[in-house]
């Protein structure tokens, strides 16, 4: 059987990572799918850079368009990131019939509804499984694993700089900054780190997810996004002493009015499996109704680990080539004429539990104050520690945890609470789950 062409767009971390896996386990590949998989042609502007890595084994041009409307290709291969000219790409492999395999999941996140319908017009596929986590196979456990599962929420780290600045900063209580120059001179954030540190980057995989679970369409713009560097040393000290730690975490519910889609700052409890996942390392816990609750760890980015999940979704696209397109797994998981219109709650409607920390003058009845305002918003106290002040200190910090409450309510009992003459400042609210 003749082998399958790919047309690589893109040789650079993860490009280069997919050449030498492809090159390095290809007996093993070919006996997985049934005939062997071969790049054929690499279209990148760094030509010269591009012919140092593949040699005489495959064409190299610098037009990604002559590649993707090629007649010697049949898998086109997009790596090279972006949601501008890596849409035009896809598209026009998607309608000159070319199946893709894309590890962009801002394209994905951002245009993917429309390139899914390409695609299924044109019966085609679109494989992303390096779109999120990296070289964990969530996609494939998502969409096929756990389809015999009503999927009842999902909540990881799916953004490796964030966790490894979290980490840093209470193993060797730096401040944020500190450890953020230290992320970018290793190489896990970029110069302008802001997709990494805001939680954008985050959103993405989790929009593409969230997808996936519930049968919805991309809807990246109602995706509540709160990023990492707002955090102090205090609060990562303070969630320590109450038994928790600080994690960025993608969070997707289903919810009785709508779907919960969220990434923020969050308490996590120290003895769950996820709060101990430290440096740039992923994991995502997913929790359907048959299965119960599952976690997926592993290195979200990297050349190599990300070359994995591409070449598997290359493999998987090789087996199906010739199947039925009527009965090939569905890009979302269901049935493109079964997507739900179950709505995206507003962040006001989404309702779990606070750690609120606020600065307050040392005086009798600051307390009774706070509390009233807490109870007349219908937010209770599970736990509350104030600190001691310092010698000549009229100041002390109070931290308080609730229990559930609908986040509209707590930001209108914040905002009460800043107006009191006793209190110093802003409160701080870092959002907790339990995640049981």
């Amino acid at each position: 059987m003749k082998p399958i062409r790919v047309g690589l767009l893109g040789i650079g971390t993860v490009g280069g990572g997919t050449w030498e896996v492809l090159r390095r386990n290809a007996d093993e590949i070919q006996r997985r799918a049934g005939r062997a998989i071969e790049i054929t042609v690499v279209a990148d502007k760094a030509v010269a850079h591009a012919r140092k890595i593949v040699g005489r084994r495959a064409r190299v041009t610098p037009d990604a368009f002559e590649v993707v409307r090629g007649p010697d290709v049949d898998i086109v291969v997009e790596l090279i990131g972006g949601d501008t000219v890596a849409k035009e790409l896809v598209l026009e492999a998607i309608r000159n019939g070319k199946h893709v395999v894309t590890a962009n999941k801002a394209l994905l996140a951002t245009h993917g509804n429309e390139i899914f319908k390409a695609a299924q017009k044109k019966s085609v596929m679109v494989a992303f499984e390096a779109a999120v986590a990296g070289g964990i196979p969530i996609i494939k456990a998502l969409r096929e694993g756990l389809a015999a599962n009503r999927i009842e929420w999902i909540a990881g780290i799916i953004n490796g700089t964030s966790n490894f600045i979290l980490s840093e900063m209470r193993d060797k209580g730096l401040p944020f900054a500190a450890v953020l120059k230290q992320a970018q001179q290793r190489g896990y954030a970029e110069a302008d780190p802001s997709f990494d540190i805001e939680g954008v980057d985050a959103a993405h995989k989790l929009t593409i997810m969230s997808a996936i679970a519930f049968g919805i369409p991309m809807q990246l713009g109602k995706a509540y996004t709160e990023g990492v560097s707002r955090l102090t040393q205090e609060d990562i000290r303070y969630a320590e002493e109450l038994g928790y730690r600080i994690k960025l975490l993608g969070i997707t519910k289903r919810a009785k009015h709508g779907i919960e889609l969220r990434v923020h700052p969050t308490l996590v409890p120290t003895r769950r499996l996820i709060a101990n996942v430290e440096g740039v390392m992923n994991a995502i816990l997913v929790k359907g109704d048959a299965v119960g609750t599952t976690m997926y760890y592993g290195a979200g980015a990297g050349s190599l680990p990300t070359a994995s999940a591409v070449v598997a979704d290359l493999i998987d696209v090789t087996r199906l080539i010739t199947a039925d397109p009527e009965h090939r797994v569905p890009h979302l998981a269901f049935q493109p004429d079964r997507l739900s219109d179950i709505p995206i709650l507003p962040m006001g409607e989404v309702e779990t539990s606070y750690y609120l920390r606020m600065q307050v003058l040392d005086r009798p009845g600051v307390l009774a104050d706070i509390a009233r305002i807490l109870a007349d918003g219908s937010i209770s106290i599970d736990a509350m520690v104030q600190k001691e002040p310092g010698e000549g200190e009229q100041r002390v910090d109070i931290v308080m945890l609730t229990h559930r409450a609908l986040e509209k309510n707590v930001n209108a009992a914040m905002k009460k609470i800043e107006k009191l003459a006793t209190v110093v400042g802003k409160v701080t609210r870092i959002r907790l789950e339990e995640l049981l």
